[in-house]
């Protein structure tokens, strides 16, 4: 529902943002079906918009940023302790779970007109990403997945040519983007045989298979699994080519299993020298990351994943799901 709000409380921030647009995710349909999703402390209700672009419409003297720079907020902020990873500016690694995210977890988020933040909470973008620059936080999301992935393979020899995405949604697509800036022969897979996400995946430069993993022959050295899909979760646990590393992204629904032969799973990752991984999140250093991955994607490609631009006094229409959805994204300031 909407309502008024009051203005943001300067306690919030020393940054006052106008908040230009928010993208929806699947993590928004869940705490709009009361699956998920936390309010802050004494309040009755929960803002929701964790993916932003907004612009500074005030700032202090050295800070940094200035009236009309555009910003996107950093979702997650750390915990109270803190932690000595929140405490090393990694609350993308808390220890003990105290961190809080705004629209998801104690922090309302940034579906509001305004909304305030500190300096270090705030990333600047250029304004070439005006457009598309409310893509920034899922691009976070695979910017960490990378990242890590690097880190894995230089334990030792690691030569990747071939990437698998499991998944063409907005995180998958975005994983295909940094894989084929890597100059990666990057395979993408979906179910969907109609619709915009086969061309995006051919535009890009990548090669899109509707059919399973398994059926494909494919071994990649890197495997990037976005769909949380119990049976695609288990086929990039198992399709892949000896020394490989197999990041998963997607969050997965509990209650389903899945008929596997566990020793068989283990023996192939032990003599295969395979590394399986979870990734969630991002710090300032993967917002950084993903801001120069989005300056060297291509405009209009990025432009044609936004698929449906929703107005705020719409915003019931956004989560109706339509078969040509990539990313929708709800326009907070009208014009």
């Amino acid at each position: 529902m909407l309502r008024d709000v009051p203005e943001p409380d300067a306690a919030d921030g020393q940054v006052l943002v106008e908040t230009l647009a928010v993208g929806l995710c699947g993590t928004d349909a869940e705490i709009t079906s009361g699956e998920y999703g936390e309010a802050p402390a004494g309040s009755p209700f929960l803002i929701l918009g964790h993916e932003n672009i907004g612009r500074v419409l005030d700032a202090p003297a050295g800070s940094g940023l200035s009236p009309r720079d555009l910003v996107v907020c950093i979702v997650r902020r750390p915990d109270p302790v803190p932690c000595p990873a929140c405490a090393a500016g990694q609350w993308d690694m808390c220890r003990n779970g105290r961190y809080t995210e705004h629209g998801i977890k104690g922090l309302h988020g940034f579906a509001r007109e305004r909304f305030r933040a500190d300096p270090d909470a705030l990333v600047r973008l250029p304004n070439t990403l005006a457009d598309v620059g409310v893509l920034l936080e899922p691009t976070t999301i695979v910017a960490k997945a990378w990242q890590h992935i690097d880190a894995i393979g230089s334990r030792a020899f690691f030569a990747p040519k071939t990437a698998v995405v499991t998944g063409a949604g907005p995180v998958g697509l975005l994983a295909a983007v940094l894989g084929v800036q890597r100059g990666l022969d990057v395979h993408v897979f979906d179910q969907v045989r109609a619709g915009p996400k086969p061309g995006l995946v051919r535009e890009l430069g990548a090669t899109y298979h509707p059919e399973s993993l398994t059926d494909s022959g494919i071994q990649a050295d890197i495997l990037v699994e976005c769909t949380g899909v119990a049976s695609v979760v288990l086929e990039t646990m198992t399709c892949r080519a000896l020394d490989s590393v197999t990041c998963l992204t997607g969050v997965s629904s509990t209650g389903r299993t899945e008929p596997v032969d566990i020793g068989a799973v283990n023996r192939a990752l032990v003599l295969g020298n395979e590394s399986v991984f979870g990734s969630v999140n991002a710090n300032r250093s993967h917002y950084e990351a993903a801001v120069r991955a989005l300056e060297q994607a291509d405009s209009a490609w990025l432009q044609r994943l936004i698929t449906r631009r929703v107005p705020l006094a719409d915003f019931q229409d956004a989560f109706r799901r339509q078969d040509t959805d990539v990313k929708v994204v709800l326009e907070v300031k009208a014009g």
